[in-house]
């Protein structure tokens, strides 16, 4: 399986790389800064350099080509602004699902937010402008013909992998990056999970065990 991940040097996405180089499949990661390509190569992908707040859709498309699916893992970033979490959380979000419809490619998986649906929508507060975005890339794939799927982390942790997690609608609590990363990759693997819309925080079942009760 050849997988295009949209936000490639971000810390979900290196751990996705690497379990799914591990697994015998083709990551390839779109990163904007040409000094992260040797971190993609250490953990097993290959590498595109793509400033996705600057490339078209057809830019976008020759790069997901021939892939079997899309994961939406990019962001502005902690330090980022308002103007960023807009261009980014939710424009870069579009571009990928427009260049994966151009591309022929229909499997995309979105790595969103808890708490996209509890925005406040007045605030100025960049948290909340990010929940907005994240909200706004999410209602826009679900309205989109493709095979899509949602996932909405909880707070993340660097913690080691449990392999433990829980799933559905949840209210708060914390997930792994490493967690996160092996769930996605279960996803990817699992064709009931098209149309799942679903939070994910560490729990007390196994992930197969938990996508299964989806």
């Amino acid at each position: 399986m050849r997988v295009v991940i949209a936000g490639g040097h971000g810390q979900i996405a290196l751990h996705l790389e690497r379990l799914l180089a591990a697994a015998g499949h083709v990551p390839l990661g779109v990163v904007r800064n040409p000094d992260h390509v040797p971190d993609l190569e250490a953990a097993g992908a290959e590498a595109v350099v793509l400033d996705l707040e600057r490339a078209t859709a057809a830019d976008l498309a020759a790069v997901v080509a021939g892939a079997d699916a899309v994961v939406f893992a990019a962001g502005g970033g902690p330090g980022s602004g308002a103007a960023r979490k807009d261009s980014v959380d939710r424009g870069a979000a579009a571009l990928l699902a427009d260049a994966a419809t151009q591309a022929g490619v229909r499997r995309y998986v979105m790595v969103s937010s808890m708490g996209t649906d509890r925005a406040d929508p007045a605030s100025d507060d960049v948290f909340q402008v990010y929940l907005r975005a994240k909200k706004a890339a999410d209602d826009d794939l679900r309205a989109r013909d493709l095979d899509w799927t949602i996932v909405h982390p909880g707070r993340l942790t660097d913690d080691p992998p449990t392999g433990l997690v829980c799933v559905g609608r949840l209210d708060r609590g914390e997930v792994t990056r490493a967690d996160v990363a092996a769930v996605l990759v279960a996803v990817l693997g699992t064709p009931s999970t098209v149309g799942a819309d679903f939070d994910l925080l560490n729990g007390d079942a196994p992930v197969p065990e938990a996508l299964a009760g989806l």
